[in-house]
């Protein structure tokens, strides 16, 4: 397989209870679908958008012993300091600019569309939401970090995301991607948006994974920056 848009299948989709007038394109994480964020959305969902979450195309891993698997781009480890595939990142986010053009085409302003994602998802939507010319109405990042962090400031120049609202959460007891690890993105990315705008949220005792907690932190996340709007 190709690590391209077409290798992969088509988006899980919950769609709006009435007329989508705003959508979240929500990544997953390594080894995983959007099948399964698909239902935590479904079970928080807001009338009037529609939750897109893709499914990463399969490749080898290097973490996993090159292992294939499903993945947005390929990685080398999970510390502060590990190498990066950046032509893997950089491809990989455009491939995310194109779906929200595609949502665009289907009638949903971009500021309207929120970005977001879990682990390796998360780091992504962070990394395209401040690389991107589109305006997006925000990031929800769910344990990760930012990618190729020492490309910015330069990389997010040309940014029309610097007064974006970010919602960032991270659990204290995370074995895979390291709690301190989401902090001091949270501390990288104040120096790049309007720090007002960023939300990090740990969650005691929490592993790599979401809670209950912290999904409703996203549904009022989501309420407060994908309001109805009168024409509905």
């Amino acid at each position: 397989m190709c690590g391209n848009n077409m290798s992969a299948p088509l988006p899980a989709i919950v769609p709006a209870a009435r007329k989508a007038t705003a959508a979240v394109i929500f990544l997953h994480g390594l080894g995983d679908t959007g099948h399964g964020w698909a239902e935590a959305f479904a079970g928080i969902r807001i009338p009037h958008v529609k939750y897109i979450c893709p499914h990463a195309p399969t490749m080898p891993v290097s973490l996993n012993m090159r292992m294939s698997m499903p993945s947005w781009f390929d990685i080398y480890g999970l510390s502060p300091d590990a190498d990066e595939d950046e032509a893997g990142i950089k491809r990989a986010s455009e491939n995310i600019k194109a779906l929200i053009d595609q949502e665009v085409k289907n009638g949903i302003p971009s500021h309207r569309i929120v970005l977001g994602g879990f682990s390796q998802g998360g780091a992504l939507s962070l990394y395209t939401a401040l690389t991107t010319q589109q305006k997006v109405a925000g990031v929800v990042a769910l344990s990760c970090w930012l990618p190729l962090r020492k490309s910015f400031p330069q990389a997010a120049a040309n940014s029309a995301n610097k007064d974006m609202h970010v919602l960032q959460c991270h659990g204290d007891a995370d074995p895979l991607v390291p709690f301190i690890f989401g902090a001091q993105t949270a501390e990288k990315m104040k120096s790049l948006i309007n720090p007002a705008n960023i939300t990090f949220k740990s969650y005691r005792g929490l592993p790599h994974s979401a809670c209950p907690e912290e999904m409703i932190e996203v549904k009022r996340f989501l309420e407060k920056q994908l309001p109805a709007i009168s024409d509905e």
